[in-house]
């Protein structure tokens, strides 16, 4: 039974009664959509009437601002993996013309391996987990697994690995999806959606040289709070805590010389207030903004508008918030709209769907300038534990090992909103046993990727002879 994205009374009856039924019955059910859609078809990569990539990605531009777009294309060209990480809207266009299995969950929209990252969790452990969902939406599960491993392939290319080690990772990815899936089918709703990737459990696995490296990486994201972003960001200006301009990553606003602009800011800072749960804006009414400045942030997200506000206590104690613009997702024009007027506040529902433990600041707002234009934004701290996987330094066996910690990660995602027992079915030889197969699945999407990859590496040649022609502009930033 296929229930409608568009969450209505009767859509949310539906899949209750859904999610209710046993999980032999709902796994069945699952492997019964392999009739409709076969498994192999998922090896598929349309190319016939595909539209142009690089429209898609310029037409992107224009939504964005126009001083910034430059150093959006700069930082997409240098690889091929630099330009996917930049161009979700092209594989968004090219996975709906692919075969589908209509088995929803909330995706991440962008499930590629830079999207996987270190922060804390409310309890103060750091858990590893999606961290980008500015392109999430409702829609089928294999999008995601797609995305994921193409994305291994393309990495692993630009590592220059060998063919057989790429293999090796790309398939790492999927069974860990697989396993996972298949795991969290076979346990309870309430203990799932507790299930988390906890880093100091996966470090003490490790020894020798591999333990090491990994304790490094764990104590810099430690190491990423408010208190080491104010010491790398700020200075003490005229006795007041600036943020040190930077241009153009960072431009402060200069609100003591702007005060006209103060209005508009706390305006907009007491509609985000009003976004979040009593017990959180009690926290952060004991704050008060010092300095705001914009800045650029990441690859593919260059150009949109992105804001840094500094708060103290009355004791002077930093806390670091980060404002982004939420557009609409990549995913909308090819599956339906979303239910949330405010694409903040898609962001964030999103999130909190997907993710285990997030970010007790999130919440959302929309920014109306004076001429009556407004625009959506979601918050969240800027530095809470904050920390990433440096791709291009790992060894072809790290690599294969953190794509399968990326595809356990995705599962964990997919099961807290959708029907892990039917997508279980679906993917795997018998769902509910203790050792499942999904070999027939894991080949199917390894295809892919390999086949999209090479399509990857098309689009990119063609993009860097756009940039060579002056088709496309590029600026250092």
């Amino acid at each position: 039974m296929t229930v409608p994205e568009h969450n209505t009374l009767t859509a949310r009856r539906l899949r209750a009664v859904q999610h209710r039924s046993a999980r032999r019955a709902r796994a069945d059910a699952g492997r019964s959509r392999r009739e409709r859609v076969p498994i192999d078809a998922h090896s598929e990569v349309d190319v016939d009437q595909r539209p142009d990539p690089l429209a898609i990605l310029t037409a992107q531009d224009t939504t964005r601002l126009a001083a910034l777009v430059p150093i959006r294309h700069s930082r997409m060209s240098p690889t091929p993996f630099t330009m996917y990480r930049g161009s979700a809207a092209v594989m968004a266009s090219d996975l709906h013309r692919s075969p589908t299995t209509d088995l929803q969950v909330q995706l991440c929209g962008d499930a590629h391996l830079s999207n996987f990252g270190m922060f804390f969790g409310p309890d103060r452990r750091l858990v590893v987990d999606v961290n980008d969902f500015d392109e999430t939406l409702p829609g089928p599960f294999e999008w995601d697994v797609k995305r994921l491993a193409a994305s291994v392939v393309i990495a692993g290319r630009d590592n220059r690995f060998d063919d057989a080690s790429i293999r090796r990772a790309t398939r790492a990815a999927i069974e860990g999806y697989c396993t996972e899936l298949g795991r969290t089918a076979r346990i309870d709703p309430l203990t799932a959606v507790y299930e988390r990737l906890e880093v100091q459990r996966a470090v003490a696995k490790l020894q020798g040289k591999k333990r090491k490296r990994a304790d490094k990486v764990v104590r810099k994201s430690r190491s990423k709070t408010s208190m080491r972003a104010v010491s790398k960001l700020t200075d003490i200006v005229d006795g007041r805590r600036r943020i040190v301009a930077d241009p153009p990553r960072i431009v402060p606003l200069e609100l003591a010389h702007q005060p006209e602009l103060l209005p508009d800011v706390l305006d907009f800072f007491e509609r985000y207030l009003q976004s979040l749960p009593a017990h959180r804006r009690a926290l952060l009414d004991r704050y008060s903004i010092v300095d705001v400045a914009h800045k650029i942030v990441g690859v593919g997200s260059v150009g949109t508008r992105c804001v840094i506000v500094l708060l103290e206590s009355g004791d002077g104690e930093p806390l670091f918030l980060q404002f982004k613009e939420a557009g609409q997702s990549v995913l909308e024009p090819h599956t339906s709209a979303s239910r949330y007027t405010n694409q903040g506040e898609r962001v964030v529902q999103g999130q909190r769907l997907m993710q285990t433990m997030g970010d007790i600041l999130l919440g959302w707002a929309t920014f109306e300038r004076s001429d009556g234009a407004t625009r959506d934004f979601y918050f969240r701290q800027l530095w809470d534990g904050k920390g990433s996987f440096d791709i291009d330094r790992m060894g072809r066996k790290a690599f294969a090992q953190y794509a399968h910690t990326c595809g356990r990660v995705l599962a964990l995602a997919h099961s807290r909103s959708g029907d892990a027992a039917m997508i279980a079915g679906y993917v795997l030889d018998d769902a509910l046993a203790d050792s499942p197969s999904g070999r027939e699945f894991v080949d199917a999407i390894d295809r892919f990727a390999h086949t999209y990859a090479d399509l990857v590496d098309v689009d990119h040649a063609a993009y860097l002879d756009a940039i060579r022609a002056g088709t496309i502009s590029t600026r250092d930033g």
